[in-house]
């Protein structure tokens, strides 16, 4: 239950408002079937606001950026007293695996065989660490790593993602990968097309993924502009940013 926001902080009461904006249309969505992990994606927001919706009862955050998320993950460390499971959600390069299992307990885009066995490598290096002594223990120093498979829906495109047919064999390297648990399927719907057939293409990949790999359940598809479609379409997690959290600040 959340603890709701904290007195005369205008930026706690904004959140809480698109909060219940959001968690009304997921119920909705879902009409009365189990509801999706909302996963609120903070990306270019600042430590202070994941411990906002912690307060406001955020139990899982994304990131899509390595650099900031780790950061981010050691600033809110100090910052939030309870249970907060980190989401890394954009494309990842091999060499910043090492980085990405000290803070996360999910990658949502694994969408090549290298990276699998750059992440099992990862992994084993962190744990052997932590048995040293030399680093403090992340999520996956006793747990495994969760991946999902990124399934790309419009390979002309070119945003990221496995080909639909090289799906199970990525998942079932995932599975056999010391360190790693094969989750299930990930997808962003192509631009500038109705979302809709996007994700009856994807719930039909994780069908055929969970006879293959029958524990590989999760859906990761949704965000701010088309949760209500993926949740239709059997979504186990969405991934809200501006839905949650508002316009994302200028970048310099």
């Amino acid at each position: 239950m959340s603890a709701g926001p904290a007195a005369g902080d205008p930026r706690a009461d904004e959140l809480s408002r698109a909060l219940e904006h959001v968690r009304a249309r997921i119920a909705a969505a879902a009409a009365g079937r189990p509801e999706p992990v909302l996963i609120a994606v903070t990306k270019y927001f600042p430590a202070a606001d994941v411990a906002r919706l912690h307060r406001l009862g955020v139990r899982d955050v994304g990131e899509n950026r390595d650099q900031e998320a780790a950061a981010k993950a050691r600033e809110v460390g100090d910052l939030v007293d309870g249970p907060l499971t980190w989401h890394f959600v954009g494309q990842l390069q091999s060499n910043k695996a090492r980085s990405v299992v000290r803070y996360a307990s999910w990658v949502h885009s694994v969408d090549r065989p290298s990276l699998v066995t750059a992440l099992g490598k990862a992994v084993g290096r962190h744990r052997e660490a932590v048995a040293a002594g030399d680093v403090a223990p992340g999520p996956c120093a006793e747990d495994d790593l969760t991946c999902l498979v990124q399934v790309s829906l419009d390979a002309a495109e070119r945003r990221g993602g496995a080909a639909p047919e090289d799906v199970v064999r990525i998942a079932e390297q995932i599975a056999g990968t010391e360190g790693l648990r094969a989750g299930g399927v990930m997808a962003v719907a192509p631009l500038g097309a109705p979302p809709g057939p996007a994700f009856d293409r994807l719930r039909e990949v994780s069908e055929q993924l969970r006879r293959a790999v029958p524990g590989a359940t999760a859906v990761s598809a949704g965000m701010s502009h088309d949760l209500e479609e993926a949740v239709a379409r059997g979504a186990t997690h969405v991934r809200v940013g501006s839905g949650v959290l508002g316009p994302r600040p200028a970048v310099g």
